[in-house]
């Protein structure tokens, strides 16, 4: 869900959302969307979506391990993207 009106986030928009300004997180995020994006369910989606809001700076430092995710609920989606 889009947590600004509730309604589900399409594939689309999150590819969109991934495309970011440093090259290190943009490799991580394409790893993940190649591999990944396709088995999430919506709720993962949505959780995915609320990840990408975060700076590029602060959501590289939360997936490669450097810092935790503020949000426990986003942990298992944090783990998926370092997995990849």
């Amino acid at each position: 869900m889009d947590g600004a009106n509730d309604r589900p986030v399409s594939p689309g928009r999150l590819l969109w959302h991934c495309r970011r300004g440093l090259l290190e997180l943009d490799l991580i995020l394409q790893r993940f969307v190649e591999h990944g994006l396709e088995k999430l369910n919506e709720n993962q989606r949505a959780d995915l979506f609320e990840l990408l809001r975060y700076d590029d700076i602060t959501l590289l430092a939360i997936v490669s391990g450097r810092e935790e995710c503020e949000e426990t609920r986003l942990k298992g989606m944090v783990d998926l993207l370092r997995a990849a």
